[in-house]
Protein backbone atom coordinates (compact mmCIF):
# COMPACT_ATOMS: atom_id res chain seq x y z
CA UNK A 1 0.00 0.00 0.00
CA UNK A 2 1.43 3.44 -1.03
CA UNK A 3 0.64 6.58 0.16
CA UNK A 4 -1.16 7.77 -2.81
CA UNK A 5 -3.69 4.71 -2.92
CA UNK A 6 -4.84 6.54 0.55
CA UNK A 7 -7.61 8.85 0.56
CA UNK A 8 -8.25 11.41 3.60
CA UNK A 9 -11.50 11.48 5.47
CA UNK A 10 -12.42 13.74 8.40
CA UNK A 11 -14.88 11.06 9.60
CA UNK A 12 -15.43 7.02 10.11
CA UNK A 13 -18.51 5.49 11.15
CA UNK A 14 -18.60 2.53 11.39
CA UNK A 15 -21.69 1.12 11.81
CA UNK A 16 -23.61 -2.61 12.47
CA UNK A 17 -26.24 -1.78 9.86
CA UNK A 18 -26.90 1.31 7.03
CA UNK A 19 -29.60 2.13 5.42
CA UNK A 20 -28.77 4.33 2.35
CA UNK A 21 -32.53 4.69 1.62
CA UNK A 22 -30.82 4.55 -1.95
CA UNK A 23 -31.32 2.27 -3.18
CA UNK A 24 -34.39 0.96 -1.79
CA UNK A 25 -35.24 -1.74 0.66
CA UNK A 26 -31.15 -2.01 1.27
CA UNK A 27 -29.45 -2.92 5.00
CA UNK A 28 -26.01 -3.24 4.73
CA UNK A 29 -24.08 -4.89 7.26
CA UNK A 30 -21.07 -4.00 8.87
CA UNK A 31 -20.06 -1.19 6.86
CA UNK A 32 -18.35 2.15 7.19
CA UNK A 33 -19.72 5.49 6.27
CA UNK A 34 -16.90 8.21 5.16
CA UNK A 35 -17.74 12.02 5.39
CA UNK A 36 -14.55 14.60 3.85
CA UNK A 37 -15.22 18.03 4.66
CA UNK A 38 -19.83 18.78 4.28
CA UNK A 39 -19.97 15.56 2.05
CA UNK A 40 -20.30 11.67 2.28
CA UNK A 41 -17.33 10.80 0.62
CA UNK A 42 -17.94 6.98 0.50
CA UNK A 43 -20.66 4.18 2.07
CA UNK A 44 -18.32 0.83 1.87
CA UNK A 45 -17.48 -1.74 3.53
CA UNK A 46 -15.19 -1.96 6.93
CA UNK A 47 -12.48 -3.98 5.02
CA UNK A 48 -12.57 -1.29 2.23
CA UNK A 49 -12.37 1.40 4.53
CA UNK A 50 -9.17 -0.29 6.02
CA UNK A 51 -7.74 -0.21 2.61
CA UNK A 52 -8.71 2.84 0.91
CA UNK A 53 -9.08 5.41 4.00
CA UNK A 54 -7.46 7.23 6.87
CA UNK A 55 -10.10 9.29 9.05
CA UNK A 56 -9.44 11.84 11.78
CA UNK A 57 -11.74 10.37 13.41
CA UNK A 58 -13.47 6.77 13.96
CA UNK A 59 -16.72 6.22 15.44
CA UNK A 60 -17.80 2.96 16.11
CA UNK A 61 -21.80 2.05 16.75
CA UNK A 62 -21.67 -2.06 17.22
CA UNK A 63 -25.35 -2.10 17.74
CA UNK A 64 -26.24 1.05 15.65
CA UNK A 65 -28.18 1.66 12.64
CA UNK A 66 -26.94 4.34 10.71
CA UNK A 67 -29.32 6.47 8.11
CA UNK A 68 -29.63 9.44 6.22
CA UNK A 69 -30.86 12.56 8.61
CA UNK A 70 -35.16 12.54 8.76
CA UNK A 71 -36.76 15.70 6.86
CA UNK A 72 -40.21 16.98 9.05
CA UNK A 73 -41.69 18.40 6.22
CA UNK A 74 -44.28 20.45 8.33
CA UNK A 75 -44.61 22.32 11.08
CA UNK A 76 -45.25 25.46 13.38
CA UNK A 77 -41.83 25.15 15.41
CA UNK A 78 -42.62 28.20 17.76
CA UNK A 79 -46.19 26.50 19.13
CA UNK A 80 -43.90 24.06 20.94
CA UNK A 81 -44.88 26.36 23.69
CA UNK A 82 -48.57 25.69 23.07
CA UNK A 83 -47.81 21.58 23.77
CA UNK A 84 -50.87 20.06 25.58
CA UNK A 85 -53.13 24.09 25.79
CA UNK A 86 -56.19 22.97 24.23
CA UNK A 87 -56.58 19.22 23.59
CA UNK A 88 -59.48 16.94 22.80
CA UNK A 89 -61.39 19.50 20.63
CA UNK A 90 -61.86 19.91 16.64
CA UNK A 91 -59.73 21.96 14.44
CA UNK A 92 -62.14 24.58 14.52
CA UNK A 93 -62.57 24.78 18.04
CA UNK A 94 -58.79 24.31 18.49
CA UNK A 95 -58.28 27.32 16.18
CA UNK A 96 -60.82 29.91 16.92
CA UNK A 97 -61.31 29.01 21.27
CA UNK A 98 -57.76 28.56 22.10
CA UNK A 99 -54.93 29.02 19.31
CA UNK A 100 -55.73 31.89 17.94
CA UNK A 101 -56.34 34.05 21.11
CA UNK A 102 -52.96 32.62 22.78
CA UNK A 103 -51.32 33.54 19.78
CA UNK A 104 -52.74 37.20 20.01
CA UNK A 105 -51.60 37.37 23.35
CA UNK A 106 -47.76 35.94 23.19
CA UNK A 107 -46.19 35.52 19.75
CA UNK A 108 -43.99 37.77 19.65
CA UNK A 109 -40.68 38.16 18.57
CA UNK A 110 -38.97 36.52 21.77
CA UNK A 111 -41.96 33.98 21.55
CA UNK A 112 -41.30 32.91 18.58
CA UNK A 113 -37.52 32.48 19.60
CA UNK A 114 -37.62 30.99 22.72
CA UNK A 115 -40.08 28.67 20.89
CA UNK A 116 -38.17 27.71 17.98
CA UNK A 117 -35.37 26.73 19.68
CA UNK A 118 -37.23 24.36 21.73
CA UNK A 119 -38.70 22.59 18.62
CA UNK A 120 -35.17 22.41 17.10
CA UNK A 121 -33.61 20.78 19.95
CA UNK A 122 -36.58 18.42 20.64
CA UNK A 123 -36.20 17.55 16.68
CA UNK A 124 -32.20 17.57 16.56
CA UNK A 125 -32.73 14.82 19.76
CA UNK A 126 -35.02 12.48 18.37
CA UNK A 127 -33.33 12.56 14.69
CA UNK A 128 -34.87 15.21 12.55
CA UNK A 129 -32.17 17.21 10.60
CA UNK A 130 -34.20 19.27 7.97
CA UNK A 131 -37.70 20.84 8.96
CA UNK A 132 -40.19 23.01 7.25
CA UNK A 133 -41.71 25.59 9.60
CA UNK A 134 -44.94 27.28 8.40
CA UNK A 135 -45.49 30.62 11.20
CA UNK A 136 -44.72 33.80 12.22
CA UNK A 137 -41.33 36.20 12.43
CA UNK A 138 -40.14 33.52 9.53
CA UNK A 139 -36.68 35.85 9.75
CA UNK A 140 -35.76 34.71 13.51
CA UNK A 141 -36.62 31.14 12.66
CA UNK A 142 -34.31 31.35 9.54
CA UNK A 143 -31.82 32.86 11.92
CA UNK A 144 -31.89 30.55 14.60
CA UNK A 145 -31.67 27.56 12.24
CA UNK A 146 -28.59 28.78 10.34
CA UNK A 147 -26.99 29.38 13.94
CA UNK A 148 -27.53 25.85 14.93
CA UNK A 149 -26.50 24.72 11.60
CA UNK A 150 -29.67 23.23 11.48
CA UNK A 151 -31.54 22.87 8.07
CA UNK A 152 -34.61 24.65 7.49
CA UNK A 153 -37.60 25.35 4.96
CA UNK A 154 -38.96 28.51 5.72
CA UNK A 155 -42.49 29.96 5.05
CA UNK A 156 -43.02 33.25 5.50
CA UNK A 157 -47.28 33.56 6.41
CA UNK A 158 -49.86 34.78 4.08
CA UNK A 159 -53.40 35.37 5.20
CA UNK A 160 -56.35 37.90 4.38
CA UNK A 161 -56.16 39.65 8.05
CA UNK A 162 -54.07 41.10 10.87
CA UNK A 163 -51.37 38.74 12.67
CA UNK A 164 -48.70 40.10 15.16
CA UNK A 165 -45.96 39.82 11.79
CA UNK A 166 -48.70 42.22 9.10
CA UNK A 167 -51.24 44.26 9.17
CA UNK A 168 -52.60 42.29 5.71
CA UNK A 169 -51.47 40.31 2.56
CA UNK A 170 -49.60 43.86 1.18
CA UNK A 171 -47.50 43.77 4.40
CA UNK A 172 -46.81 39.91 4.09
CA UNK A 173 -46.13 39.56 0.65
CA UNK A 174 -43.43 43.03 0.31
CA UNK A 175 -42.12 41.70 3.58
CA UNK A 176 -41.84 38.02 2.24
CA UNK A 177 -40.14 39.13 -0.90
CA UNK A 178 -36.91 40.94 1.10
CA UNK A 179 -37.32 37.37 2.93
CA UNK A 180 -36.76 35.50 -0.22
CA UNK A 181 -33.82 37.72 -1.31
CA UNK A 182 -32.00 37.88 1.54
CA UNK A 183 -32.27 33.46 2.15
CA UNK A 184 -32.98 32.67 -1.11
CA UNK A 185 -28.73 31.28 -1.98
CA UNK A 186 -28.20 30.22 1.74
CA UNK A 187 -27.27 26.12 2.04
CA UNK A 188 -29.15 25.88 5.10
CA UNK A 189 -32.19 28.10 4.81
CA UNK A 190 -34.85 27.57 2.42
CA UNK A 191 -37.11 30.15 2.08
CA UNK A 192 -40.91 29.60 0.96
CA UNK A 193 -44.22 31.27 0.82
CA UNK A 194 -46.76 30.15 3.42
CA UNK A 195 -50.61 30.78 2.45
CA UNK A 196 -52.08 29.63 5.42
CA UNK A 197 -55.19 27.65 3.88
CA UNK A 198 -57.76 28.26 1.32
CA UNK A 199 -60.53 29.65 3.42
CA UNK A 200 -58.45 32.09 4.91
CA UNK A 201 -56.44 33.78 2.27
CA UNK A 202 -58.55 35.41 -1.15
CA UNK A 203 -57.57 34.85 -4.79
CA UNK A 204 -56.10 37.99 -5.27
CA UNK A 205 -53.39 37.46 -2.72
CA UNK A 206 -53.14 33.56 -3.96
CA UNK A 207 -52.65 35.13 -7.47
CA UNK A 208 -49.44 37.16 -6.02
CA UNK A 209 -48.24 34.50 -4.24
CA UNK A 210 -48.03 32.17 -7.52
CA UNK A 211 -46.76 35.19 -9.57
CA UNK A 212 -44.07 35.52 -6.82
CA UNK A 213 -43.05 32.03 -6.98
CA UNK A 214 -42.58 31.91 -10.42
CA UNK A 215 -40.13 34.60 -10.62
CA UNK A 216 -38.70 33.20 -7.47
CA UNK A 217 -38.41 29.83 -7.47
CA UNK A 218 -40.21 29.73 -4.43
CA UNK A 219 -41.92 26.76 -3.45
CA UNK A 220 -45.50 27.35 -1.65
CA UNK A 221 -46.59 25.26 1.37
CA UNK A 222 -50.35 25.26 2.38
CA UNK A 223 -52.92 23.40 4.42
CA UNK A 224 -55.31 21.76 2.03
CA UNK A 225 -58.17 19.98 2.19
CA UNK A 226 -57.61 19.33 6.12
CA UNK A 227 -61.08 18.41 7.05
CA UNK A 228 -64.89 17.91 5.67
CA UNK A 229 -66.18 20.97 6.92
CA UNK A 230 -63.75 22.88 4.59
CA UNK A 231 -64.54 21.11 1.57
CA UNK A 232 -68.23 21.46 2.12
CA UNK A 233 -67.99 25.32 3.23
CA UNK A 234 -65.96 25.67 -0.05
CA UNK A 235 -68.37 24.07 -2.42
CA UNK A 236 -70.82 25.89 -0.58
CA UNK A 237 -69.19 28.87 -1.20
CA UNK A 238 -67.90 28.70 -4.34
CA UNK A 239 -68.84 25.18 -6.15
CA UNK A 240 -65.39 24.39 -6.27
CA UNK A 241 -63.62 21.79 -4.28
CA UNK A 242 -59.99 23.46 -2.39
CA UNK A 243 -58.14 21.91 -5.54
CA UNK A 244 -60.34 22.74 -7.87
CA UNK A 245 -60.07 26.45 -7.37
CA UNK A 246 -56.12 26.19 -6.03
CA UNK A 247 -55.22 24.63 -9.41
CA UNK A 248 -57.37 27.38 -11.45
CA UNK A 249 -55.42 29.95 -9.90
CA UNK A 250 -51.98 28.35 -10.38
CA UNK A 251 -51.37 27.64 -6.40
CA UNK A 252 -50.95 23.99 -7.50
CA UNK A 253 -47.67 22.59 -9.47
CA UNK A 254 -44.69 20.51 -8.62
CA UNK A 255 -42.85 23.58 -5.72
CA UNK A 256 -46.16 23.00 -4.35
CA UNK A 257 -46.23 21.28 -1.05
CA UNK A 258 -49.91 20.04 -0.13
CA UNK A 259 -50.63 19.63 3.24
CA UNK A 260 -52.89 16.94 5.36
CA UNK A 261 -55.26 16.22 2.17
CA UNK A 262 -57.49 14.10 4.36
CA UNK A 263 -61.19 14.76 2.28
CA UNK A 264 -59.87 13.27 -0.95
CA UNK A 265 -61.52 12.05 -4.05
CA UNK A 266 -60.69 10.52 -7.43
CA UNK A 267 -61.10 14.04 -9.15
CA UNK A 268 -58.41 15.60 -6.48
CA UNK A 269 -55.55 12.76 -6.70
CA UNK A 270 -55.60 13.54 -10.41
CA UNK A 271 -55.03 17.02 -10.18
CA UNK A 272 -52.36 16.56 -7.73
CA UNK A 273 -50.80 14.24 -10.79
CA UNK A 274 -51.51 16.56 -13.59
CA UNK A 275 -50.07 19.04 -11.47
CA UNK A 276 -46.73 17.50 -9.91
CA UNK A 277 -47.94 18.90 -6.76
CA UNK A 278 -46.56 17.22 -3.70
CA UNK A 279 -48.30 16.00 -0.36
CA UNK A 280 -47.29 16.23 3.16
CA UNK A 281 -48.49 13.91 5.87
CA UNK A 282 -49.39 14.36 8.87
CA UNK A 283 -50.64 11.39 10.83
CA UNK A 284 -51.08 11.89 14.33
CA UNK A 285 -52.44 15.98 14.35
CA UNK A 286 -55.19 14.65 11.61
CA UNK A 287 -56.18 11.72 14.50
CA UNK A 288 -55.47 13.81 17.52
CA UNK A 289 -57.82 16.51 15.89
CA UNK A 290 -60.47 14.16 14.26
CA UNK A 291 -59.64 16.07 10.76
CA UNK A 292 -59.70 12.62 8.49
CA UNK A 293 -57.50 9.91 7.15
CA UNK A 294 -55.07 10.49 4.38
CA UNK A 295 -55.51 8.20 1.14
CA UNK A 296 -51.38 7.71 1.43
CA UNK A 297 -51.56 4.00 -0.48
CA UNK A 298 -53.88 6.11 -3.43
CA UNK A 299 -51.42 8.47 -4.06
CA UNK A 300 -48.20 7.03 -4.22
CA UNK A 301 -50.40 4.52 -6.65
CA UNK A 302 -51.23 8.12 -8.67
CA UNK A 303 -47.42 8.29 -9.03
CA UNK A 304 -47.55 11.55 -5.89
CA UNK A 305 -44.25 12.14 -3.73
CA UNK A 306 -45.57 11.91 -0.60
CA UNK A 307 -43.17 13.21 2.34
CA UNK A 308 -44.11 13.45 6.09
CA UNK A 309 -44.53 16.00 8.85
CA UNK A 310 -45.15 15.62 12.16
CA UNK A 311 -47.32 19.55 12.59
CA UNK A 312 -46.87 21.71 15.74
CA UNK A 313 -46.56 20.48 19.43
CA UNK A 314 -49.99 22.25 19.71
CA UNK A 315 -51.70 19.59 17.62
CA UNK A 316 -49.44 16.63 17.79
CA UNK A 317 -48.14 16.24 21.57
CA UNK A 318 -44.48 15.95 19.90
CA UNK A 319 -42.30 16.40 17.72
CA UNK A 320 -40.40 12.62 17.09
CA UNK A 321 -40.91 12.10 13.36
CA UNK A 322 -39.86 8.26 14.33
CA UNK A 323 -43.61 7.66 16.02
CA UNK A 324 -45.34 9.51 13.28
CA UNK A 325 -43.57 6.86 10.82
CA UNK A 326 -44.96 4.34 12.69
CA UNK A 327 -48.08 5.94 12.81
CA UNK A 328 -48.22 6.65 9.33
CA UNK A 329 -47.40 2.97 8.53
CA UNK A 330 -50.43 1.69 10.53
CA UNK A 331 -52.75 3.90 9.37
CA UNK A 332 -52.03 3.67 6.21
CA UNK A 333 -53.12 -0.15 6.12
CA UNK A 334 -56.03 0.69 7.77
CA UNK A 335 -57.02 2.87 5.37
CA UNK A 336 -56.28 0.79 2.46
CA UNK A 337 -57.27 -2.44 4.41
CA UNK A 338 -54.18 -3.94 2.87
CA UNK A 339 -51.11 -4.85 5.36
CA UNK A 340 -48.95 -3.96 2.55
CA UNK A 341 -49.86 -0.96 1.66
CA UNK A 342 -47.10 1.34 3.20
CA UNK A 343 -43.87 -0.96 4.28
CA UNK A 344 -41.17 0.66 6.62
CA UNK A 345 -38.96 0.78 3.80
CA UNK A 346 -41.07 2.78 2.30
CA UNK A 347 -42.30 4.84 5.61
CA UNK A 348 -38.51 5.78 5.92
CA UNK A 349 -38.15 6.65 2.40
CA UNK A 350 -41.49 9.43 3.25
CA UNK A 351 -38.90 10.96 5.86
CA UNK A 352 -35.74 10.72 3.75
CA UNK A 353 -35.29 10.85 0.08
CA UNK A 354 -39.35 11.79 -0.37
CA UNK A 355 -38.84 15.42 2.07
CA UNK A 356 -35.75 15.74 -0.20
CA UNK A 357 -38.05 15.04 -3.47
CA UNK A 358 -40.59 17.77 -1.96
CA UNK A 359 -37.76 20.23 -1.22
CA UNK A 360 -36.11 19.92 -4.32
CA UNK A 361 -33.06 18.75 -3.07
CA UNK A 362 -33.08 14.86 -3.57
CA UNK A 363 -29.63 15.33 -5.40
CA UNK A 364 -28.24 16.28 -2.42
CA UNK A 365 -29.91 14.94 0.30
CA UNK A 366 -31.97 12.44 1.58
CA UNK A 367 -29.61 8.97 1.11
CA UNK A 368 -26.35 8.23 2.03
CA UNK A 369 -24.50 8.01 -1.01
CA UNK A 370 -21.34 9.31 -2.35
CA UNK A 371 -21.22 13.27 -3.04
CA UNK A 372 -24.38 14.47 -1.19
CA UNK A 373 -24.67 16.51 1.72
CA UNK A 374 -23.54 14.66 5.09
CA UNK A 375 -27.09 14.75 7.16
CA UNK A 376 -26.57 11.54 9.20
CA UNK A 377 -27.75 10.17 12.21
CA UNK A 378 -27.09 6.75 13.82
CA UNK A 379 -29.83 4.81 16.06
CA UNK A 380 -28.76 2.78 18.97
CA UNK A 381 -31.11 -0.56 18.67
CA UNK A 382 -28.92 -2.07 21.15
CA UNK A 383 -31.67 -2.00 24.34
CA UNK A 384 -33.40 -4.91 25.65
CA UNK A 385 -36.92 -3.46 24.33
CA UNK A 386 -35.06 -3.76 20.75
CA UNK A 387 -34.33 -7.02 21.56
CA UNK A 388 -33.81 -9.44 18.70
CA UNK A 389 -33.28 -7.79 15.49
CA UNK A 390 -34.23 -9.51 12.64
CA UNK A 391 -34.71 -6.37 10.27
CA UNK A 392 -33.39 -3.07 11.64
CA UNK A 393 -35.60 -1.22 8.90
CA UNK A 394 -38.70 -2.42 10.57
CA UNK A 395 -37.15 -2.24 14.56
CA UNK A 396 -37.00 1.67 13.05
CA UNK A 397 -40.71 1.99 12.44
CA UNK A 398 -42.71 -0.23 14.23
CA UNK A 399 -40.20 -1.31 17.49
CA UNK A 400 -38.24 2.24 18.26
CA UNK A 401 -38.87 5.78 19.89
CA UNK A 402 -36.68 9.11 18.94
CA UNK A 403 -34.96 9.22 21.52
CA UNK A 404 -32.87 5.91 21.10
CA UNK A 405 -30.95 8.48 18.42
CA UNK A 406 -27.51 8.99 19.79
CA UNK A 407 -25.73 10.71 17.06
CA UNK A 408 -26.61 13.38 14.29
CA UNK A 409 -24.24 15.00 11.91
CA UNK A 410 -25.70 18.24 9.51
CA UNK A 411 -23.16 18.63 7.08
CA UNK A 412 -20.94 16.84 9.16
CA UNK A 413 -20.91 19.07 12.44
CA UNK A 414 -21.77 16.83 14.91
CA UNK A 415 -24.90 18.10 16.31
CA UNK A 416 -25.98 14.84 19.03
CA UNK A 417 -23.21 13.02 20.43
CA UNK A 418 -24.19 9.95 22.45
CA UNK A 419 -27.37 11.39 22.90
CA UNK A 420 -26.79 14.92 23.94
CA UNK A 421 -27.20 18.20 22.13
CA UNK A 422 -23.60 19.69 21.09
CA UNK A 423 -24.97 23.72 20.20
CA UNK A 424 -28.32 24.39 21.98
CA UNK A 425 -27.86 24.90 25.37
CA UNK A 426 -30.73 23.02 26.99
CA UNK A 427 -30.44 24.03 30.95
CA UNK A 428 -30.54 27.92 29.52
CA UNK A 429 -33.61 27.21 27.32
CA UNK A 430 -35.17 25.35 29.65
CA UNK A 431 -35.29 28.09 32.20
CA UNK A 432 -36.85 30.31 29.51
CA UNK A 433 -39.65 27.94 28.54
CA UNK A 434 -40.80 27.96 32.12
CA UNK A 435 -40.96 31.69 31.92
CA UNK A 436 -43.24 31.26 29.03
CA UNK A 437 -45.36 28.36 30.64
CA UNK A 438 -45.96 30.44 34.05
CA UNK A 439 -47.08 33.74 31.62
CA UNK A 440 -49.19 31.35 29.48
CA UNK A 441 -50.57 29.44 32.51
CA UNK A 442 -51.58 32.68 34.54
CA UNK A 443 -53.49 34.02 31.05
CA UNK A 444 -55.33 30.75 30.84
CA UNK A 445 -56.74 30.92 34.28
CA UNK A 446 -57.44 34.56 34.53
Amino acid sequence: MTADTITAADIRINARWVIPIEPANAVLEHQAVLVQGERIAAVVSRDEADARYRAKETIDLPNHVVLPGLINMHGHAAMSLFRGLADDLPLMTWLKDHIWPAEGAFVSEPFIADGTQLAMAEMLRTGTTTFADMYFFPEIVAQLAKDAGMRAQVCFPLLDFPTPWGAGPDEYLAKGEDFIRQWQDDPFIMPAIGPHAPYTVSDEPLTKAVALSRSTGTPIQIHLHETASEVADALEKTGKRPTARMAELGVLGPTTQCVHMTQIDDSDIQLLKDTGAQVIHCPESNLKLASGLSPVKKFREAGINVAIGTDGAASNNDLDLFGELNTASMLAKVVADDATALSAHEALAMATIDGAKALGRAHELGSLQAGKLADIIAVDLGDPFLQPVYDPASHLVYSNHGRQVSHSWINGVPQVQEGRLTRIDVPDLMLRVRGWADRIREQQTS
